[in-house]
């Protein structure tokens, strides 16, 4: 399946630089992700063709029993009146079962079926799932979530569609046709059957013709659908900051505007379906027509019975069902196609970062970080590090300190291996980070960002989200250990307490003690701390820092600070500025230098003095 998944991104990624220059693209190469799931299931998919046949025979049958009922009706000999009571019976009954056979069988079929479409649905999307989360952070910076998500769910929705309309209504389609022209050639002459085969072609043709040009309209209107939803999502995870404005209407105006672009299309697409059913209508109410005329004709001639003419229409009306439900799977099946190529194009989307064939563990041992030489941008026009080398040996405390801008949390970035540098090398124990395996790297790393961002779920689980395993008991030590249990304690539903979308149910500084709790209770050998207590009060800075330099002890610890004060007792410090390494030192050798750490030192004295005063009038 995995194969699968990598051709259809492969696929993908030709359909839309197909796109890109202009030529047209092929949606239907998406039927070739499905057929794995069908050879995984094949005894399945036998089974449910098997009663696929036996449910079109029956109701090809239903016609032909008919027309002998309605005979039996008009007996030509007077011994007839025996049969008359008899035979009609025995063909009713048969007809009756001839019915039954016909719906048992069809949901029999589906019954059989349905997990090959719930499989397949469930390994396409736990692939893209996947695949999303194996992309670049440069991706998922770029990316409108809310657009993202609806085009994955009209994608996994196309995916059951497509398995039960090629199926099971398709084959059918061909199969009842077949059967009814067999019917109609062995039964009638020549002139019933060219009208029906004239009547099945044209409307083919109208019907692939019309929803082709019909294409376009729908896609645009759902492009115009996921470019509505994503402003929704986006304005409401962003509820505060409007709030904040008093942008309500400006949100409410974007949103309509969106709304009313996907209106004009939906329009369009409801007029040109009317146009579609109209003309399809149109061709088999003109071959029904023909075919009643030729078959009064005959009845009239007496070339045929009044059976006949039953069975003639009847025959039309069963063909003219399954072709008028044809029109409409076309139109889904190519609906299909192209909701699930949006969403292979996620699948389409270069990774960008991805383990080597040789990808090795990270080493044993404490763990020492060394930064060689290395230079990075974003892009290629705006470059972030200039030649940044330092070392952070095992067990030892390195920190990095800046103004806003100067690249100190692109080297948290880089030691995750969040993007591939450039120049130069990071190695962990000697081994450069391209030739280690992503999981086992981020396994040896623990970090506090500076802006958390938490599950919409219980602190509990946000807690022992950093290690899935870990018992309640452990989740307590950790959060005892951030300073954050006694104040999980202290609400009514105490640990299953709820977080919000994103943590907004908790101030900042709790937000931040969580995630702490969290990096402890991943005990990893690297620890980052990237502005770890910028949202603590003096006081609880102390605490939870004391804590820090606690848990700290023993590992290799890359400290991305801008006060100054939580980083006196690194065992070095590395001041940066516009991307460049301008210092390197100890706390007090920084400040005999007399440089920019000790201008930063001095600044930062002067603004807690100057706060000292007001904090104590309030």
């Amino acid at each position: 399946m995995t194969q699968a998944l990598a051709k259809a991104a492969a696929d993908s990624s030709a359909r839309a630089a197909g796109a890109a220059s202009g030529t047209p693209r092929s949606e239907w190469r998406a039927v070739r992700l499905v057929v794995p799931y069908l050879l995984e299931f094949r005894g399945r998919v036998a089974i449910a063709l098997t009663l696929l046949i036996m449910a079109k025979l029956a109701n090809v049958g239903v016609p032909l029993v008919l027309k002998q009922v309605v005979d039996s009706f008009a007996p030509q000999l007077p011994e007839a009146t025996q049969a008359l009571v008899v035979v009609p019976v025995m063909l009713l009954v048969a007809y009756g079962m001839l019915r039954f056979t016909t719906t048992l069988c069809a949901e029999l079929r589906d019954v059989v079926f349905v997990r090959v479409t719930q499989r397949a649905i469930r390994r396409i999307a736990l692939g893209v799932f996947r695949h999303l989360h194996a992309l670049s952070l440069r991706f998922h910076l770029d990316r409108q979530t809310g657009g993202m998500t609806r085009d994955i769910e009209r994608g996994t929705r196309g995916i059951s569609t497509l398995l039960s309309y090629m199926l099971f209504s398709i084959v059918p389609v061909i199969l009842e046709f077949l059967l009814v022209a067999a019917v109609l050639f062995t039964h009638f002459d020549w002139r019933f059957p060219l009208v029906t085969l004239v009547a099945v072609s044209l409307y083919i043709g109208f019907t692939i013709a019309v929803t082709e040009w019909r294409i376009d309209i729908r896609r645009r209107a759902n492009e115009l659908d996921s470019r509505a939803n994503t402003r929704a999502v986006d304005s409401l995870l962003n509820y505060e900051t409007v709030k904040y404005f008093g942008n309500e209407e400006f949100e409410a105006g974007r949103y309509d505007e969106s709304l009313r672009k996907y209106e004009t299309a939906a329009v369009q697409n409801e007029a040109s379906l009317g146009l579609l059913n109209i003309g399809q209508s149109g061709i088999i109410a003109a071959a029904l027509t023909v075919l009643m005329i030729l078959a009064a004709q005959g009845v009239a001639r007496k070339t045929l019975t009044l059976g006949d003419l039953v069975l003639i229409n009847s025959l039309l009306i069963q063909l003219y069902i399954p072709l008028n439900f044809l029109g409409m799977v076309y139109r889904e099946i190519k609906q299909s196609l192209i909701d699930m190529d949006r969403m292979f194009r996620l699948l389409g989307e270069n990774r960008e970062v991805e383990d080597s064939p040789h990808a090795v563990t990270v080493p044993p041992g404490p763990a020492r970080v060394s930064f060689q030489s290395v230079s990075f941008g974003y892009e290629a026009n705006r470059q972030i590090l200039f030649d940044v080398s330092f070392d952070i040996p095992a067990g030892t405390r390195l920190a990095v300190v800046g103004h806003s801008g100067s690249g100190k949390s692109t080297l948290a970035r880089l030691l995750y291996r969040f993007y591939d540098i450039g120049e130069g090398s990071i190695q962990v124990n000697g081994v450069d980070l391209r030739a280690l395996r992503q999981a086992d790297l981020r396994a040896a790393i623990g970090i506090v960002p500076q802006d958390t961002v938490l599950f919409n779920d219980t602190i509990l689980y946000n807690i022992r989200y950093g290690r899935p395993q870990a018992s309640d008991e452990e989740v307590r030590a950790a959060a005892r250990s951030a300073q954050i249990h006694d104040f999980i304690m202290s609400l009514p539903e105490q640990y299953e307490a709820k977080v919000g979308e994103r943590g907004l149910k908790l101030s900042g500084g709790e937000k931040q003690r969580v995630a702490i709790a969290r990096a402890l209770l991943k005990d990893p050998r690297i620890l980052i701390f990237d502005e770890a207590t910028s949202a603590l009060d003096s006081r609880a800075e102390r605490a939870i820092q004391s804590e820090l330099d606690r848990v700290a002890v023993g590992r290799t610890t890359l400290m991305i600070a801008h006060r100054l004060s939580t980083v006196m007792d690194a065992d070095q410090i590395v001041v940066m500025d516009h991307g460049r390494i301008v210092e390197r030192g100890t706390h007090r050798e920084l400040l005999e230098i007399d440089g920019m750490y000790a201008q930063m030192w001095a600044l930062q004295q002067q603004e807690e003095e100057a706060s000292a005063p007001v904090a104590r009038v309030a």
